[in-house]
């Protein structure tokens, strides 16, 4: 029988990766809402990926966004990311 489902190391909140969503600004970036990424490795390290994998623009709005890990604020951006968990990627916001 086939199978249709991806395989677990594919799948979002699969052991050994992470998801990324973008958020505003972020989104017009990155050219998506979310993705993929291997967990292991700290934040400042996923940044780096994700500008190369999106270019500058997105760079650019890195350099200023703030990010949530699993719904909570980030401080220590050198500590590893754990697979599953959920980074969230949020520009600066304008407006009130």
């Amino acid at each position: 029988m086939d199978d249709a489902r991806p395989a677990a190391a594919e799948r979002p909140g699969a052991a050994g990766t992470l998801t990324v969503r973008y958020f505003a600004g972020a989104r017009a970036a990155a050219g998506r809402t979310e993705e993929t990424a291997s967990a292991g490795r700290c934040l400042d390290e996923l940044l780096i990926d994700l500008s190369a994998r999106h270019g500058d623009r997105l760079a650019g709005v890195l350099r200023v966004a703030s990010f949530l890990v699993d719904g909570v604020t980030c401080h220590d951006r050198q500590a590893p990311l754990p697979a599953g968990a959920t980074i969230d990627v949020l520009p600066p916001f304008a407006g009130g």
